[in-house]
């Protein structure tokens, strides 16, 4: 009987999240928050290509620009390459539970804007895990590889998950959700960034943080009972909205600017910093990109059915 030839080198898709609403509940004895989210794969996506050697781990990262306006300025130091980076530490962590030979060579091509809300750091994590699990043939069932995802960041599981979906707990209980139909938006990538850590403290700190919050559960209970609408969810809000210090009055000006655009519902995704507005139905992106007032850099994107995609 032939033996199966294991690939040397395998290319995966990475693809980026939105939020579609975002309400954050209390502390929990974990450190953790409980959230209520609904998220949604979208076609902007990093590219990692994974190549089998004899020892050792390395990533190299490069960047490319995807924005379709506006100036995008790289901040290299906020993609580690070393043992910080994450696919690095989804390849170790599958090589030392699984005692998988040899090691793997990483090339990063990133699209994804870092620290913006849009999971890019996970959805490469997510990335390497399947890339190690083809590169060896391995075949491991969804649960098993959302219990990896968790060991490397709240947003992972998702990024495996893919499409849309209900997120609780830190965001890795996911509800499978359908859309009534696919959606364009339009991501606004501001210059200032948001540090997840200081949004959770302040949404703490905030009296009124959990106003509201038994009326999202409630929601959550409901919601997979029907099809979902991206320009509903997205009118929920997004609590971390309310939470930007300094950068609330930029938030809110470019939040007009895209609607005067011709967006609607602009949103902030994740913690942030990136705002996203959805496309009306036979409204061209290049009109509304040519209506737009400012430099910051637009992405163009679609609703997709998967996180990940092995090319």
């Amino acid at each position: 009987m032939s033996r199966t030839r294991l690939p040397k080198r395998v290319v995966v898709e990475a693809r980026a999240k939105l939020n579609l609403g975002l309400a954050v509940g209390p502390k929990r004895p974990d450190g953790y928050h409980d959230l209520v989210t609904v998220f949604q794969s979208i076609s902007l996506a990093d590219t990692l290509t994974a190549e089998r050697t004899a020892r050792g781990f390395s990533v190299r990262v490069r960047h490319e620009a995807a924005a379709i306006h506006g100036r995008v300025i790289t901040d290299r130091a906020l993609v580690p390459a070393g043992a910080d980076n994450l696919v690095l530490r989804a390849a170790r962590l599958l090589h030392d539970d699984l005692a998988l030979p040899g090691g793997v060579r990483f090339t990063l091509t990133k699209r994804i804007p870092a620290q913006a809300g849009m999971g890019g750091g996970s959805a490469d994590a997510a990335a390497a895990l399947h890339a190690v699990l083809a590169l060896h043939g391995k075949r491991v069932p969804l649960a098993v590889r959302l219990r990896y995802a968790l060991q490397l960041g709240s947003d992972v599981p998702f990024s495996i998950y893919g499409g849309t979906a209900l997120g609780q707990g830190r965001g890795e209980i996911l509800s499978r959700l359908q859309l009534v139909s696919p959606f364009r938006a339009l991501i606004a990538m501001p210059k200032w960034r948001v540090s997840t850590r200081d949004a959770f403290q302040r949404h703490d700190a905030s009296r009124n943080g959990l106003t509201g919050w038994e009326h999202h559960r409630r929601f959550a209970v409901t919601v997979g009972r029907q099809r979902v609408e991206a320009l509903k969810l997205s009118r929920r809000g997004n609590r971390f909205e309310a939470l930007l210090g300094s950068q609330q009055h930029d938030l809110d000006s470019l939040r007009a600017r895209l609607r005067a655009a011709g967006l609607l519902e602009p949103r902030l995704t994740g913690s942030g910093s990136a705002v996203f507005g959805i496309v009306p139905g036979g409204v061209s992106i290049r009109d509304v990109v040519a209506r737009f007032t400012g430099d910051e850099p637009l992405y163009a994107v679609r609703s997709v059915g998967k996180g990940l995609r092995l090319l």
